[in-house]
């Protein structure tokens, strides 16, 4: 692989499999291009952690290829982890050691490592440095957790629910970070529940389900396969069922609600009938799908043979 090589991650056909033939992954492929965000996205016990691993190099795959920058990141384990920074779920460093004590420990065990001010000062973690890691917060763990795998300077940057336990703030700034990494060329896998998270980081995503990929793509592509809503309520004494025909419907009372996959026309059919027929449309609100939807409706299917 060359540097000029537009694709840094592999997967084709990977398949995993544990004790007791159950099989966590089922012959899934996908690519990440160099310089991109790559969400993957699924329900508890959809393969994401299994797929990660393997990714990592911490585990073989059962059968299927798999590459990162190039080579196998098991077997050629040497060769790729020196270019790539991990960010678990959980760091798991000692308690009783400083924020910046556990930077230089980190620091011995990585090649071509940055002063360790500079990470902390990345992350946001400056004025913590002097503080125990037991006296963090949560969401100070993970912003630790996250300068950890950045040290190395890293080409491929895998983050496990990188901003679990993070407030609001925390995560907007390490979704800013992120952004920051991707365009000065970093490649960044990340796995996360939230699916804003997904939404405003991710170039592509794929959203696994019982060992399988059901949906991939750009966010927007994603969600283009689920229909949009309008929803409003009528004013006492106007029936739903007087909304033009081509509206099709579901009332709650004077609540109503509208999904379609033509959002334009719906709209301007049901703003143009509201006009004609002077009703007005109170909490009137139109949006396409989100993210959101298009994971619960994924999440809802029963894949065959999983329970």
């Amino acid at each position: 692989m060359t540097d000029n090589d537009p694709c840094v991650i592999e997967a084709e056909g990977l398949r995993r499999g544990y004790s007791g033939g159950f099989e966590a992954v089922r012959g899934i492929s996908f690519t990440v291009a160099r310089g991109e965000i790559f969400a993957l996205l699924g329900t508890n016990g959809a393969g994401k952690t299994s797929t990660v691993e393997v990714l990592e190099g911490l585990a073989r795959p059962s059968s299927g290829r798999v590459r990162v920058l190039g080579h196998d990141p098991y077997a050629e384990r040497a060769l790729v982890r020196p270019r790539t920074g991990v960010m678990l779920q959980e760091g798991g460093f000692p308690a009783d050691l400083t924020v910046g004590e556990t930077l230089r420990m980190w620091a011995g065990c990585t090649t071509g490592a940055r002063p360790a001010a500079e990470v902390l000062e990345q992350v946001g973690l400056t004025a913590r440095a002097a503080i125990r890691v037991k006296q963090l917060s949560g969401g100070e763990r993970r912003r630790l957790d996250l300068a950890l795998a950045l040290l190395g300077s890293p080409e491929v940057l895998f983050l496990d629910e990188p901003t679990t336990g993070m407030d609001a703030e925390g995560r907007r700034d390490t979704w800013r970070l992120v952004r920051s990494l991707r365009d000065a060329g970093t490649t960044v896998l990340l796995t996360t529940h939230y699916l804003e998270e997904a939404e405003e980081l991710a170039d592509r995503l794929a959203i696994l389900h019982g060992g399988e990929i059901v949906a991939a793509g750009t966010p927007a592509e994603v969600t283009a396969a689920q229909p949009a809503r309008i929803r409003f309520r009528l004013p006492e004494g106007v029936s739903p069922a007087a909304l033009p025909l081509g509206l099709r419907a579901a009332a709650d009372g004077p609540a109503v609600e509208i999904r379609t996959n033509r959002l334009q026309e719906s709209l301007t059919e049901l703003l143009r009938w509201a006009e004609e027929s002077a009703v007005r449309l109170d909490g009137l609100d139109a949006r396409s799908a989100s993210l959101e939807e298009a994971f619960l409706e994924i999440a809802a299917r029963t894949p065959e043979g999983v329970r």
